[in-house]
């Protein structure tokens, strides 16, 4: 029979010897936690002469050592953080969609009001400047809202009247422009063929043949256009005159509805609102006016046909930003193409960007100032949005809206820095006094 080696019967001793520190150990934690080992019962008992059965511990449930965290707690922080930004987030979308619903509702009163603003903010210098000189305040509103209207109505019937007075002309042209454009396709290098030109006006035909049924209905529903445009003229002309004779009233009416609170703020922000209101409206149409006469001049000596009211559209096209300019001054372009040829087109395109460049680098930045400048990006989006909420209307209210909230933002943000600022100053001599009061010293 081999003999055991050394090394493994050294192993099976340290074995037994930790097992009974482990032992030793375990005694000493039932201890501490007043665990009892249950004896063996009468029943359980065998010979007298059989040796005594170890009992086997018996180890109670541990007892939770103190209270559960708070589920919150559990909760990671950027996901709590997350949660609470995006409830609110939620609350928000939801206030300002129901603010479209309405708006989309009153569409017409809400235009009209916003219209009226504007032209409130380019007539109300001119009835300050008449009630200055001595003039009541109901006849200076009357006679400049008056006459602001008989001006706008006046360039209207103007534009109308040339056009018409010009259609049977310009159709002509138009036609022979046409048959030249034909004439130099077949002989251009694109190698355009006959067949080709004819199929594409017979497609054009077909296309307004298929959709005469809508171009009708288009036609019956332009009535209704018109009774909604009779309505807002007027609805705007009688806004303009509450707006100029009692303007202040009004704004001091509508800060009452302003929790008390923020109404120092409010009130602050209000007049410097109206001041970049009126700030853009009134270099808006300076700019748009020195366009129209520029490039109004510049396609006159062109003999481009019906100069003027091509002019009288650039005026009013600038009034959307970026997006108007580029319509007006492709409108004349298309005009001069069509009526005097390419050469002269080409001369237009170049006097339409000449006039533009100078405005958006010249002009606007002089005439507006900084008060109102707004970056080309948020413009650009701004006027996209506007254009597919409510049109082109939306596009022409959207920058200035833009810049008057930049302007109340702005000035919200400092005039909460500076209480904040008073608030902070305050505490400290709030402090000394409430110690001087405690001081025997001071007391005596």
């Amino acid at each position: 029979m081999s003999r055991v080696p050394g090394w493994l019967g050294r192993l099976g001793a340290g074995l037994t010897e930790m097992s009974e520190r482990l032992d030793e150990r375990r005694a000493e934690v039932e201890k501490e936690h007043g665990e009892a080992v249950e004896p063996a019962g009468p029943a359980d008992s065998g010979p007298a002469d059989a040796p005594a059965a170890t009992a086997t511990p018996v180890r109670r449930p541990k007892a939770p050592s103190g209270p559960r965290p708070d589920p919150a707690e559990a909760v990671p922080w950027g996901v709590r953080v997350a949660a609470e930004a995006g409830w609110r987030l939620l609350v928000l979308a939801g206030t300002v969609w129901v603010l479209m619903r309405v708006i989309s509702a009153i569409q017409l009163v809400v235009f009209a009001f916003v219209i009226a603003l504007l032209v409130t903010a380019l007539l109300q210098p001119t009835v300050a400047r008449l009630t200055r000189r001595g003039v009541p305040r109901g006849p200076a509103t009357a006679l400049t809202a008056i006459s602001g209207f008989v001006v706008i109505g006046l360039m209207g019937w103007f534009v109308t009247w040339q056009v018409m007075e010009n259609i049977d002309t310009l159709s002509n042209q138009i036609q022979s422009g046409i048959d030249d454009l034909r004439n130099w396709l077949l002989k251009s290098p694109f190698h355009v063929t006959d067949k080709q030109i004819n199929q594409i006006a017979k497609n054009l035909r077909e296309a307004i043949g298929a959709n005469a049924d809508q171009i009708t209905s288009a036609g019956l529903e332009g009535v209704q256009v018109i009774v909604e445009a009779l309505t807002g003229i007027l609805l705007v002309f009688f806004s303009t005159l509450f707006l100029l004779y009692d303007g202040k009233r009004i704004w001091q009416w509508f800060l009452k509805l302003v929790p008390a609170a923020a109404r120092p703020g409010v009130a602050g922000a209000g007049p410097r609102a109206w001041r970049t209101l009126t700030a853009y409206v009134r270099g808006t149409v300076l700019v748009a006016l020195i366009d129209a006469i520029f490039i109004g001049i510049g396609i006159y000596f062109l003999d481009v046909p019906m100069a003027v009211p091509l002019a009288v559209f650039i005026f009013l096209f600038s009034f959307i930003p970026l997006v108007g300019a580029v319509a007006s001054g492709a409108l004349a372009v298309i005009v001069a193409l069509v009526t005097q040829g390419v050469f002269t087109a080409v001369m237009t395109l170049v006097v339409v960007l000449a006039v533009q460049q100078i405005e958006g680098h010249v002009l606007q930045p002089f005439i507006l100032g900084r008060a109102v400048r707004v970056h080309p990006l948020a413009v650009v989006l701004t006027v996209a949005a506007g254009g597919m909420v409510a049109g082109i209307g939306g596009a022409v209210v959207a920058v200035p809206l833009v810049a008057v909230t930049n302007t109340v933002v702005g000035y919200l943000r400092q005039y909460s820095q500076e209480v904040q600022q008073q608030h902070a100053s305050a505490e400290p001599a709030e402090e000394e006094v409430a110690q001087d009061a405690e001081d025997p010293a001071h007391q005596g």
